[in-house]
């Protein structure tokens, strides 16, 4: 969705047309990966955060525009909402002292665009979704001006045919509400992160990916509140598929895919994604480049494969297929969509360290973990993860049914040691950034079991669930910029 949208209508023929070459793309994608034009000796890891923008009371400043203006900075872009951006991190080995590396950098931009921001009286704010948002902030005149968000929310109302209904249930409250925008979705920030992979190994990576996305999501877990409502510990996983289901009830019931998409099954190739994208889901944007891939292969050069990329935009999968070309070499990445913004930069590269280790660690076992687990498994531990966070109960091959927290302590971390080792990451980085993930299960501290505590202690003190929600945002942001990891901030 990075594509630069105008404002423009489709008419039958340009969705016909756009059909015809997304397959042709895939058929160019498929020779590709038969001759092996792949970039993957020395691969890359890459990161994007989204931000929120606050006013100095803790409310969502809604100044995008202006605050991008004042930080001057291209790493950082618009994002949906008027009261979001991205920053995006350039790629890096991740090996020796590169998480440190990633940590220097991301701060020292972070904390650079915050003071920028401080001049148009607003600032910036890492969280999975902002507690003070309400719901007149989540309107169409909440998306960002530029045109391909607009764009986007026309054609999916179009598809939909209808408001959209948003109800969130089975947390400790419940929200049922609609909306007639995609603006809901903007309240959704995450950081995602980026591995380049070989096409023979994208399959076991995507793979282990699928099975990680629980354990991420309830070590992470930093969004228990929207619209004012205590809800799940990462709510955000389901708001993010409510505010863009392009499904009416109708097609629910008749078990279309929504867009918004753990998957059905394991895969055997980065192809079976692609597939899925146009056997499943109709084109959002049908928007047709000049470029023909078929001559640009039989050229010699590296084919952009543009109808191919965005519809796959189009397509939210929690762990993402990306094809990218950087020099005129293709390559393609997992692109790890599951977990929350912040709550601290260094929170984030542990949540980063546990992945790229683990991941790493998981794809390279004689006997797959996959093949000891049935997709269903898989999605179910995510989906209870989301609703649980750090005190969730999944299903793992082993060990049955166990407490994250246990299955963390005593499998996974050793298990992300030897992939970072594998890595060649520095002892004492793959050290630290694992002992915050180890801190968070001895602690049984997150991001949302934090603000949950906190929330609770200012109701009790007498204050209403808004003022409260408020005043332990603008306690988070302060403890947001010590940079201490969330398990060891004191409560309120």
């Amino acid at each position: 969705m990075g594509e630069k949208l105008g404002s423009r209508s489709f008419t039958r023929e340009d969705r016909q047309r756009y059909r015809d070459k997304v397959h042709r793309c895939l058929d160019v994608l498929a020779r590709m990966l038969e001759e092996s034009r792949f970039d993957f000796e020395s691969p890359l890891t890459g990161m994007e955060v989204e931000l929120n923008i606050i006013e100095a009371d803790g409310r969502p400043a809604m100044r995008n525009d202006e605050v991008l203006a004042s930080i001057d900075d291209p790493a950082f872009v618009q994002e949906l909402g008027r009261f979001n951006l991205e920053i995006n991190v350039p790629p890096a080995q991740l090996g020796g002292h590169g998480a440190v590396r990633y940590e220097t950098h991301l701060r020292e931009q972070l904390n650079a665009a915050n003071e920028k921001a401080k001049s148009v009286g607003a600032g910036m704010v890492m969280i999975g979704i902002l507690p003070t948002l309400d719901e007149s902030r989540l309107t169409s005149e909440s998306i960002s001006t530029n045109p391909r968000y607009a764009l986007l929310d026309e054609q999916m109302f179009l598809a939909r045919g209808e408001d959209l209904d948003i109800s969130i249930k089975g947390g400790p409250e419940s929200l049922d509400t609609r909306a007639d925008s995609i603006a809901p979705e903007a309240a959704c920030t995450s950081v995602q992160f980026h591995l380049q992979v070989s096409p023979d190994d994208f399959a076991a990576n995507w793979n282990a990916a699928q099975c990680l996305a629980a354990v991420q999501v309830a070590l992470g877990a930093n969004s228990p509140y929207f619209l004012g409502r205590e809800l799940w510990r990462e709510t955000r996983i389901s708001l993010f598929a409510e505010a863009t289901d392009t499904r009416p009830a109708e097609l629910k019931a008749q078990g279309v895919r929504p867009r918004v998409w753990f998957g059905e099954r394991w895969i055997t190739s980065v192809f079976d994604l692609f597939e899925e994208n146009l056997t499943y889901f109709p084109p959002l944007l049908p928007v047709l480049d000049a470029e023909e891939p078929e001559a640009m292969l039989a050229s010699g050069r590296t084919p952009s494969l543009a109808e191919l990329r965005l519809h796959n935009g189009t397509i939210w999968r929690w762990n993402r297929p990306v094809y990218d070309v950087v020099d005129g070499v293709p390559h393609l990445r997992v692109e790890n969509r599951v977990l929350p913004a912040g709550p601290t930069v260094v929170d984030i590269l542990a949540n980063g360290a546990f992945y790229f280790g683990a991941l790493r660690a998981l794809a390279d076992l004689e006997r797959p973990l996959w093949s000891r687990m049935v997709f269903g498994a898989a999605e179910e531990n995510f989906m209870t993860a989301a609703r649980r966070g750090i005190d969730a109960e999944i299903y793992w091959p082993g060990f049955s049914d166990v407490p994250v927290r246990e299955l963390v302590l005593e499998h996974l971390l050793p298990l992300a040691q030897e992939g970072l080792d594998a890595w060649d990451v520095d002892p004492d980085v793959s050290s630290r950034l694992l002992g915050i993930i180890e801190g968070r299960c001895t602690t049984g501290i997150n991001g949302s079991s934090w603000q949950v505590s906190a929330v609770r202690t200012l109701e009790e003190s007498g204050l209403r669930r808004w003022e409260s929600l408020r005043r332990m945002t603008l306690e988070y942001v302060d403890r947001m910029h010590t940079n201490e990891p969330v398990h060891t901030w004191p409560g309120l």
